[in-house]
């Protein structure tokens, strides 16, 4: 590891509906590819205080009562444009109740690197995916409780 590394506390969410998972596209970005909501911890923040702002600031909604803490993860990645990067991921599941729409716009108002705000495209997809989440976002999906699939 260089000394230049950049370590970063994240959290992932696995929102889930009827069977179904909450992720978005940056549509200004596509080589980012599928994503779940998720962020960069604050200064002070317990993984759960970051996981339920997070969800707020990246979908408008507000976090269910209960939450699950799935486990941990370190992700190491070195990008061709900068110094190498380990996050350690806390990754928590978040069982929605209610009517939600199936596609909808949102703006991520303070991007982790700076920036303007970064737009996201949220849609659900049906479990299990058929395809891999980006930067190994998906690494504990299959620690999901089985799920209801009433619609």
């Amino acid at each position: 590891m260089s000394e230049n590394l950049i370590q970063k506390r994240k959290v992932v969410l696995y929102a889930t509906w009827r069977g179904r998972l909450l992720v978005f596209r940056e549509p200004d970005f596509p080589e980012y590819g599928i994503q779940v909501p998720g962020g960069t911890m604050e200064a002070g923040e317990t993984p759960e205080q970051a996981a339920r702002r997070e969800f707020l600031e990246e979908t408008g909604l507000v976090a269910p009562a209960v939450m699950t803490l799935l486990g941990e993860r370190a992700y190491g990645y070195a990008p061709p444009d900068g110094p190498e990067r380990l996050h350690r991921r806390w990754f928590f599941h978040l069982p929605l109740d209610g009517d939600f729409a199936e596609t909808w716009e949102t703006l991520e108002m303070h991007p982790d690197a700076g920036g303007p705000p970064i737009r996201f495209a949220l849609f659900w997809l049906k479990l299990p995916l058929g395809e891999a989440l980006f930067g190994e976002l998906d690494a504990l999906l299959d620690n999901l409780p089985a799920l209801e699939t009433a619609s």
